[in-house]
């Protein structure tokens, strides 16, 4: 399954008020409440990745509400990195050296087969001294809850135990897509975990 990310893709699923995903309102309101959490949970954030940023919508927010943090965006897509300033990297057989405080992660690994997935979620782990934002579609989510006229369902269509078991090894659920990195400092109360 080799999905093209190129400029239609991207116009249907992202740029196209009528069949986007998601848009700048959408995405500032999750940024929100990531960020608050993190926050909440004692968490710094000065430096940020951004995994598969797509149209930088995640930048657009950290540059208009947290100018501080140091933000990177990466994506396979030639396009996305040509138009919206993005390293062109896959982060199956990528990893930075330096450490981020979050790591953002939406919509890509569902793309990768699943020995690319399990590396892409080593190469967070390994670049993560903080949080992980991941959203990953799984089986049910494309049967019960994806508007599939918004949603490319050209993905693997996996069960939430592999993500689940792939990223036990590295990362320490939290719920609502966001996880802490395992032998982290931070401390959960019980029930704060998923």
């Amino acid at each position: 399954m080799a999905v093209r990310f190129d400029a239609s893709y991207f116009r249907r699923f992202y740029e196209s008020r009528r069949s986007r995903v998601y848009g700048e309102e959408q995405v500032a309101h999750l940024a929100r409440g990531v960020t608050g959490f993190v926050q909440w949970f004692g968490g710094d954030i000065e430096r940020v990745l951004d995994v598969g940023a797509g149209t930088g919508l995640w930048g657009a927010w950290f540059r208009a509400n947290m100018p501080a943090v140091r933000y990177r965006s990466v994506d396979v897509s030639e396009y996305a990195c040509a138009t919206y300033g993005h390293e062109l990297r896959d982060i199956s057989r990528w990893k930075a050296r330096e450490k981020f405080d979050l790591l953002v992660c939406q919509g890509v690994l569902p793309y990768l087969d699943d020995d690319a997935c399990a590396k892409a979620i080593a190469n967070m782990g390994a670049m993560c001294r903080g949080f992980l934002y991941l959203e990953a579609i799984t089986a049910r989510d494309l049967r019960d809850a994806c508007d599939r006229s918004r949603t490319d369902v050209r993905v693997l269509a996996r069960p939430a135990t592999f993500y689940r078991r792939a990223l036990a090894a590295h990362f320490e659920p939290l719920g609502c897509g966001l996880y802490h990195v395992r032998g982290g400092d931070k401390l959960f109360y019980e029930l704060e975990r998923a």
